[in-house]
């Protein structure tokens, strides 16, 4: 019962911290004058006096963090986050319901992309601004942001960041202090930010749609501003920007420090992910491309490259941006693309899925195993760039796989119980827990989540939550070790 006192104490700081960030849709309400200032003044005000009451009450209980507590915090932030989110958005769209109030600001949060609003277009600028602001903050992860600017929590921070950090491998830093790792890295992320806005501004956005959209792209979140995504500019420049983005975002942050350090692009060469995550894209771009041409889906090859670059580039960082309804093409390719989501991104990237150096361990692991069939008395090492993986790595990813498949298999099944049919039910899933949004079908990117009903969405959600989270996070609370002394 003291360890929820502790993480409450921490999550009402968290929380105040929280309401800071309803002054950017404020200052964009008063701008706009679209009528919204009270909603999100309300908001703000409800979200941090709530924080500073369970600050308030639970003061004494203030302590180091143990690794379980860390645990418990990042699974309560994202609930309790989004619950203080959903106001503005149920108020703007009165006709949803508050399962999804809440699940628009859970896909906003853990950057999955997908929506149960339509009429984006007309949605008030400053609750899209709020969407979107909502998906940059999870991009890096509010727990990082967290300990970067709230000293304290730079006592027992690297739990909170080691339970929020994706990847298989995290106890490496950047830095000797764990606060200024953190520090680091949001610079990182705010600098491209920047760097994608006034790429998009000088394309020829707007500064709204710039503002938004590079929230959303460095984020590989996937939220627009319009129902159409990408395909509403209709723009080569735009396209070609945004898909660079969300490559540099897909790549470990790590590499992205290291370029900075030292000033030399050898890093990402040296970088165990990078190359892989790179020709893994770009092939089948090539590929798909191709495909498409010879499939008469485009007549010209040069328009299929086109399509096939930013939709295969999105999918695959788990951005979720559309410029065409990919859903349509030859199933191949859709159902290849999901394919690409799952595996691509990089740990310590912004991108979803098992990342990966997670599905580089078991390439590796799978032939060292077939060696030692051949070759019984071998010694055989699994090394990724030369550099040897130990045993408790490989097994770590081994049983992060076993429960991803599970997790797939189980929310598949208990949605085809709900009567979705199997190609809805499986792309949603996976949709969901790789945190990539559109799916396929009618939920594919020129549909929307709007036709599920309350529970499809609520178990989405939680889905969501624990994809971000990358499982083991989420379900370790859900066991009856943890709550053992």
């Amino acid at each position: 019962m003291e360890r929820l006192f502790v993480v409450a104490h921490l999550l009402g700081s968290l929380l105040m911290l929280f309401s800071l960030m309803y002054a950017v849709p404020v200052v964009w309400s008063l701008h706009a004058a679209d009528g919204m200032v009270g909603v999100l003044a309300a908001s703000f005000g409800a979200c941090l006096g709530m924080g500073f009451l369970i600050w308030l009450a639970t003061r004494r209980f203030r302590r180091e963090l143990q690794p379980r507590d860390g645990a418990l915090l990042v699974v309560l932030v994202w609930f309790v986050l989004s619950l203080a989110a959903a106001p503005p958005i149920l108020v703007a769209r009165p006709e949803l319901s508050l399962i999804e109030g809440v699940f628009e600001a859970i896909s906003a949060l853990t950057t999955t992309g997908a929506t149960v609003i339509t009429g984006l277009d007309t949605l008030p600028q400053s609750i899209n601004v709020w969407r979107h602001l909502l998906q940059w903050l999870g991009g890096m992860g509010l727990i990082v942001l967290a300990v970067a600017v709230l000293p304290l929590l730079g006592v027992g921070g690297m739990q909170l960041f080691k339970a929020e950090t994706p990847g298989p491998m995290k106890e490496g830093k950047l830095t000797p202090r764990i606060t200024q790792t953190a520090k680091y890295l949001w610079l990182i992320y705010l600098a491209l930010t920047l760097a994608c806005f006034a790429s998009l501004r000088a394309a020829g956005m707007n500064n709204f749609d710039a503002l938004c959209h590079a929230f959303s792209t460095v984020a590989n979140g996937g939220f627009s501003t319009r129902d159409s995504s990408i395909a509403h500019f209709d723009s080569v420049l735009i396209e070609a920007i945004m898909a660079g983005f969300m490559i540099m975002c897909a790549i470990n942050f790590a590499s992205h420090f290291l370029l900075l350090r030292h000033r030399s692009l050898a890093v990402y060469w040296r970088d165990i992910e990078t190359v892989p995550m790179l020709g893994l894209i770009f092939g089948s771009v090539l590929g798909l491309a191709g495909y498409l041409y010879f499939q008469g889906v485009y007549s010209e090859p040069l328009v299929a490259l086109r399509h096939a670059f930013f939709n295969t580039v999105s999918v695959a960082t788990s951005a979720g941006f559309a410029s065409q309804d990919y859903a349509a093409w030859p199933v191949f390719a859709p159902v290849w693309m999901l394919f690409l989501a799952c595996v691509t991104s990089s740990a310590g990237s912004t991108g979803g899925g098992i990342k990966m150096v997670r599905a580089l361990v078991l390439i590796k692991q799978a032939g060292r195993e077939l060696g030692r069939l051949a070759h019984p008395r071998a010694v055989l090492l699994l090394t990724l760039k030369g550099h040897p993986v130990d045993n408790h790595v490989i097994f770590a990813v081994l049983s992060f796989m076993l429960l991803w498949g599970a997790t797939h298999l189980v929310l598949a099944f208990i949605l085809l119980l709900t009567g979705l049919d199997a190609g809805s039910a499986f792309s949603l899933v996976v949709a969901s827990v790789n945190n990539l949004g559109p799916a396929l079908g009618s939920f594919g990117p020129s549909g929307s989540f709007a036709p599920l009903n309350d529970f499809q969405t609520a178990l989405l959600g939680i889905a969501m939550i624990a994809g971000r989270l990358e499982l083991m996070t989420f379900f370790v609370v859900l066991t009856a070790a943890f709550w053992r002394r």
